[in-house]
Formats: C-alpha cells, structure tokens, sequence
C-alpha cells in the first residue's frame, strides 16, 4: 500500500488489529468517516480485500485526490461528499442497513494543515479561513471580525481551553476595530503581545489553542462529533466494531462518553436478574484512550496528541 511522503496515517497499525475481527467477513461493509488523503481507507481495502469501503469527507479536494488514489480498488470503495454526522442518510442513500466496521480520524486533514491558503495553520501566513468545505458557511475571519466580545471569549475558553481568552480578546477588538482580520500572521502576532511572558514559555506555539478554537467553531465539529459517534454506534451490526482518533481533550471526551455508555448496564438499581433491554450494548475494546508509540511520533510527529478508542457491538437494540 503507497502512503505519500506529507500522510503517515496515524496508528495505522492498530487501528487495522482492531477492526480486523469484524472485517473478515465476506459481504463486510467499512465505513471511513472522515476520508482525507485516503490513506486508512486505502490500507482498509488492501488489507481486507473482501470488504466494501464506504468513504466520506466534506472536502471536495480531499475527495478528488482520495479518488485518485483509491481508483484501483474500482467499485469496492464509495466516496460521498458528507459530513460525518450524515452518516446515517449516507447508508440510507446506498440501501446499506447495517455495517461491520466504522473509522473516525477526527480534526484537521493533512491536506488541509499542508496547504497554506486553507488558513489551518498558525506557522505560516494565510488567509483565515479554516472551513474544511470552502464552499459553505462562514470563514475564522468572519468569526473574528463580526462576533461579539462575549462570545469570542466563550469560544477561546471552550474550544480553546484558553485560559486568556479575555486578554486576547480586548486584542481583537481593539485591532478589529482599525482593521477587519484577513490573514493569520497578523492574529499570530496579536496573540503573542497580549499573553503574559510566563504564558509564552511553555505549551508550544502560543496561537495554538486560539486556532483551534477558531477551527471547531467555524466548522461545528463538537456538535457533529457528539452526533455522529453515537450514530455509528448505531449503524453497527452485532460484532460491528469502531475505532475513533481523537486529537484534542474535548473531543476524546465525547467519544470516551458515548462509548462508556453503551458499554454500561443501565438497569435499575437492585434488581436480583438484569433484563436483556438494560445490558450493555457495547463491549470496550481499549483500556483507556491508546497512545502512539514513540516510533510512530518520530516517524510522523502530528501523531503526538492522538488518542485511539474501540469498542465492539455485542447485542441489538431492544425494540420498542
């Protein structure tokens, strides 16, 4: 299998180990919720070459290259222009009822962290844009530049963590105020004059937590994230697995959330006999969140923040 030179796929390995139980099926369907370059989706059909790929992404770009480079597996692979959390009316389109695997490698592609123009990254001079579909909604410059004080600040401490948030954002509308926002140099610059020194010594780039926020708020991936794990969860087939990257605190959370109840027996307390309808639904795969190896770091150093998640379905959900 070819991987290019700018995408490792991070924890590729195990990320296939996890799957591979339920994926050794014959008529086994695979879905790859969040495409990019295509590179677990390419490993997913050369290493079960019985399985049928479904591959969605909300990025026309990351669509066409993806095609480009999945177009030797033919009809075994179907990419969809969607967002994530549309993944049920994606199965419902393609008359697939249930399915054996799902993959989420949540965040920013990289694609998108690799070309300056997309606004993504705060190391070099862009455009602040940020939308992973440049053909929708509202750009991180008209965030910055319309949205009131209160909540911007909301957003920093939220998305962000940022513990300044309010610093940085007494910055933005005074500047705002002379100059609408157009290019990241410029928010990198006003950021690192309004945090303390002491801030600025540790934790890396100090845009970093701004960028982020910017980029969950422009693109509204918690509230797609909080949607589409728990739909995935329910596309599942019995022995279905999943297998979720999550490269931020906030959004391992929601999956750690979702996955733990389903795994969790939600009977009442006391009953001498638990019935089916209360049993878990899922069994945990991971103990914890799973960390890269330190070779996987070396070899691709946006692994670093990964955290892995799996779990298996084990029973069907009690009619009503």
């Amino acid at each position: 299998m070819s991987t290019t030179p700018s995408h490792v796929p991070v924890m590729l390995r195990r990320c296939l180990d996890l799957l591979a139980p339920a994926l050794a099926r014959p008529d086994a369907v695979v879905v790859d919720a969040t495409l990019g370059l295509g590179g677990h989706s390419e490993a997913l059909l050369a290493e079960f070459p019985q399985a049928r790929l479904v591959a969605i992404d909300r990025d026309p770009a990351a669509l066409k290259l993806a095609g480009e480079r999945l177009a030797p597996y033919g009809d075994r692979a179907t990419l969809v222009h969607a967002v994530y959390d549309e993944l049920p009316e994606v199965l419902d389109r393609l008359g697939i009822p249930t399915v054996q695997g799902v993959l989420f490698d949540l965040g920013v592609s990289s694609m998108q962290l690799d070309e300056a123009e997309r606004g993504f990254a705060y190391a070099q001079d862009a455009p602040l844009d940020m939308r992973m579909n440049q053909s929708t909604g509202i750009s991180a410059a008209e965030v910055l530049n319309t949205y009131p004080p209160g909540e911007l600040v909301r957003i920093l401490r939220t998305y962000g963590e940022e513990k300044f948030a309010r610093k940085i954002v007494d910055a933005v509308v005074r500047e705002r105020d002379k100059e609408p926002f157009t290019n990241s140099a410029r928010l990198v610059d006003l950021i690192r004059a309004a945090l303390p020194q002491a801030a600025k010594r540790t934790g890396g780039n100090p845009a970093k937590r701004t960028f982020q926020a910017l980029r969950i708020e422009v693109n509204g991936e918690l509230a797609s994230v909080e949607r589409a794990i728990p739909a995935a969860v329910a596309a599942l087939a019995v022995g279905g697995r999943i297998a979720v990257l999550s490269y931020q605190s906030l959004e391992d959370r929601i999956v750690k959330q979702v996955l733990a109840a389903g795994a969790a027996n939600t009977a009442p307390a006391g009953l001498p006999v638990v019935p089916e309808r209360y049993q878990p639904r899922l069994k945990l795969l991971t103990r914890g969140a799973e960390l890269p190896t330190e070779h996987e770091i070396a070899e691709n150093r946006r692994a670093a923040p990964a955290r892995l998640r799996g779990a298996e379905r084990i029973r069907e959900e009690e009619a009503r």
